[in-house]
């Protein structure tokens, strides 16, 4: 093929490495910011100028053919290195700009870090953030995030992640119900309590504690020791309201309707107001959510200045964590 009929088709190529990575039309021209029509037309050209078929299309789906694959598979690097350096060019600008696409779980995000997010748009007014509210686990480079907010025991190893707080799992309710139906002094005795819980599986709940690491004799002499140096006890729990969100759980246990395990950042604001108190303070909840806050992206030999001034600025914001 002559060299000026290539020279024409490099945004083609491009636009057919976008279609592999997302799997269709519609979310391919989403993530270039084009119609869907000229998705289509593009490919249809690149499909002429190659003379071969590239893509196999179907009412329900599409894939590539072998050609198309190849075509794929041997300019990515290629295209990934110009992203790269056009990035790094980029970033010689006094000011981080440009779109970032971030990811963060609903409650967090809607009671921590959209403040934090507003105050960093106003410190980079040339940055926009487009936020997606999920607690699903995005697979960051397939759909287009430049960095993911998750608690999270383990990061995967393919990423880059930077711990921005801790968090903990806090046992709560009102000073209402502890009136009503009496405070519990162990955990065996939630058995006897309503407990609202986040659902995990079809099984019974069951809510697990350590004793927190402090001076007690009598826990010295009753609790068998293990390699952590506490005994974890695991109580099944039963309760009339459960749901998948912390936020729900924390206005459930608001109503006074029993006793919620949710983590911190969701009950620090009622907790300072006294609308919510611990319930079992000299007791640990383990398992229940992760104890770490990560910002996490994948791994790419440059970080963008605007996700490094993001991250630093998270990790500022956050660096109490959410203690009451």
């Amino acid at each position: 093929m002559e060299e000026q009929k290539i020279n024409t088709l490099w945004t083609h190529l491009h636009w057919l490495s976008v279609l592999a990575q997302q799997g269709s039309y519609t979310a391919a021209a989403a993530r270039l910011g084009v119609s869907k029509a000229a998705m289509s037309q593009r490919i249809a050209e690149l499909e002429r100028a190659a003379k071969v078929t590239l893509v196999q299309r179907t009412t329900r789906s599409l894939r590539l053919t072998e050609a198309g694959q190849r075509l794929v598979d041997e300019t990515r690097a290629a295209f990934e290195q110009i992203e790269q350096s056009f990035a790094q060019v980029r970033d010689l600008a006094e000011q981080p700009s440009g779109l970032l696409r971030v990811t963060a779980p609903v409650a967090l995000a809607r009671q921590q870090l959209v403040p934090l997010f507003a105050a960093y748009l106003k410190d980079f007014p040339d940055v926009r953030i487009e936020l997606d509210l999920s607690d699903r686990l995005s697979a960051l480079a397939t759909e287009g995030y430049d960095l993911a907010i998750r608690h999270t025991a383990r990061p995967p190893d393919t990423h880059v992640a930077w711990a921005l707080c801790a968090t903990e799992s806090v046992l709560v309710t009102t000073p209402a119900y502890i009136g009503q139906h009496g405070e519990p002094q162990s955990p065996a005795e939630l058995q006897t309590h309503n407990c609202l819980h986040y659902p995990r599986s079809q099984d019974t709940p069951a809510w697990t504690f350590e004793p927190r690491p402090i001076s007690n004799p009598a826990w010295d002499a009753a609790l068998e020791q293990t390699s952590s140096g506490f005994e974890r006890i695991t109580v099944p729990v039963t309760g009339n309201f459960a749901a998948n969100n912390s936020e729900a759980l924390r206005e459930a246990a608001l109503t006074g309707a029993g006793i919620a395990l949710m983590p911190d950042f969701s009950a620090q604001a009622e907790l300072r107001k006294g609308q919510l108190v611990r319930v079992l303070p000299d007791w640990k909840p383990v398992g229940a959510f992760a104890e770490t806050i990560y910002a996490i992206r994948p791994y790419a030999p440059h970080v963008p200045r605007a996700i490094a001034a993001l991250v630093a600025h998270l990790r500022t914001g956050l660096v109490g964590g959410f203690g009451v």
